[in-house]
């Protein structure tokens, strides 16, 4: 900690944390069992049987338990989404070849059958693949449903139909590409080096689609102060306990555990206070205009974009203002947000994703979207499974009457090292306040607050 820092990720967190180059260092607690190959990708691309072992107890398996599913398909507005993306826009899927990534029940295989696909390949890791089957069958579109079971990565383009033809082409046999394989905050999971490498492998380059076809991440600050302060009071509840623990312990059987204080607190504070929390906030709880922090076009995003967001990159920074209540004040163009009496409690993140034409130059010639829709994950758009994730402070920021408090900052978002399914986030920043109704770049400073750097993992 520098004269200017003020550092919230305590020293022992830093091989956890995301360094100024945007690559996560975490320091493995057991390298044998990494969820990770031992080239830091998903294990389903290129790791070995161990890789792939871990990968499937720490993720996969949930997947394929129906409860699991369930949660999913009861989402109406993910569901409401694909579907009318699907069946709104059936012209573009007659006579058509898709390939559903991730396709778990079958369901998105099934509307694809319904909206008139020629053939559908619905490719599904786990046992699932057999209620997808089954699904198929019973909802008439087996004869064209194809349930494969394995990983995307391992499927050979020739097994398909019209795939050694395309091949010889330089081409994908592929016309649309359908996945459900957004995560929290749109990243969480990893799924998207496996969309991203169905993609490259099988799509047709110029004329095929992907459904989502475009996704944008969000971050605004937020007021969350009760969910704050809760994980507040458990943190010091769990510390106050585990004090009466070694007391105890040392008290009843000679055995002194105030050894592991350090570990434990550590371990504590990484839980209740450095971790995201899933949240469905309400619009009046977003403190500012929300500010997209990374887009991506899915038939031309790479992996490397895939894998978070680096320091310095486009969308990285951030620059919010928050309005303090005052009578007087009235929204305007130097304040679009409406005026109110609150406290930065953390800030928050989601996504939206769009289904829409292509808009890359490489897509000119692929059939439009007559009907395109957009699911968004956002506060303004109420329930999802998703929700939103919040990064809550360790200590709020106060809204003062009559003031505007600037929060200018950046945000890193780089994988776990030890597992490549999870991110762990960086927040950087720092405020100022100055008048409402004065100009930002103008204003009279009131007030300059010290550089705040936190590290979060989003679990």
């Amino acid at each position: 900690m520098n004269s200017e820092s003020t550092s919230s990720a305590p020293a022992a967190l830093i091989p956890s944390s995301v360094t100024s180059n945007g690559s996560a260092v975490t320091a493995s607690s057991n390298v044998e069992y990494r969820n990770a190959s031992a080239t830091g990708e998903i294990p389903s691309y290129d790791g070995d049987d161990r890789a792939r072992a871990t990968d499937f107890a720490n993720y996969f398996c949930s997947y394929a338990q129906l409860y699991h599913q369930k949660q999913m398909l009861t989402d109406h507005k993910r569901m409401e989404a694909y579907y009318d993306a699907i069946m709104g826009n059936a012209d573009v899927f007659r006579d058509k070849v898709v390939m559903d990534v991730g396709t778990g029940s079958g369901i998105l295989a099934v509307w694809a059958a319904h909206a008139g696909a020629r053939r559908v390949y619905a490719v599904e890791y786990t046992d699932m693949a057999n209620h997808a089957r089954r699904l198929v069958e019973e909802n008439g579109v087996g004869h064209v449903v194809t349930v494969i079971q394995g990983a995307v990565e391992d499927i050979d383009p020739q097994s398909l139909e019209g795939g050694k033809e395309a091949m010889e082409c330089n081409d994908g046999c592929i016309d649309i590409i359908i996945s459900e394989w957004m995560g929290y905050f749109l990243l969480r999971e990893s799924m998207l080096d496996s969309l991203i490498r169905a993609r490259d492998k099988f799509l047709k380059k110029n004329t095929g689609l992907m459904f989502p076809s475009h996704t944008t991440m969000y971050f605004a600050p937020v007021m969350d102060e009760e969910e704050r302060k809760t994980s507040v009071k458990e943190y010091t509840s769990s510390m106050t306990d585990w004090n009466d623990f070694v007391e105890s312990t040392k008290t009843m059987y000679g055995v002194d555990m105030g050894a592991l204080d350090s570990a434990f607190q550590r371990e504590q504070k990484e839980y209740y206070l450095l971790s995201s929390r899933w949240c469905e906030l309400r619009m009046e709880q977003v403190l500012a205009e929300p500010c997209m922090v990374k887009y991506l076009d899915m038939c031309t995003c790479t992996l490397e974009e895939s894998r978070g967001i680096l320091r310095g990159a486009p969308g990285s920074s951030f620059d919010f203002d928050v309005v303090g209540e005052d009578d007087d004040t009235a929204s305007s163009s130097l304040n679009p947000m409406p005026a109110r009496h609150a406290v930065v409690s953390g800030f928050s993140g989601w996504f939206t994703a769009d289904f829409k034409s292509r808009t890359d130059a490489d897509g000119s010639m692929a059939p439009k979207i007559s009907h395109p829709t957009l699911l968004s994950t956002g506060p303004e758009n109420g329930y999802t499974h998703w929700g939103q994730q919040v990064f809550h402070l360790l200590s709020n920021i106060p809204v003062i009457r009559g003031q505007t408090t600037r929060i200018k900052g950046e945000l890193e978002l780089a994988r776990n090292k030890d597992n490549a399914r999870l991110y762990n986030c960086r927040v950087r920043f720092s405020t100022t306040r100055r008048r409402t109704g004065e100009p930002k770049a103008a204003g009279t400073v009131l007030m300059n607050g010290p550089v705040i750097e936190t590290v979060y993992q989003i679990p």
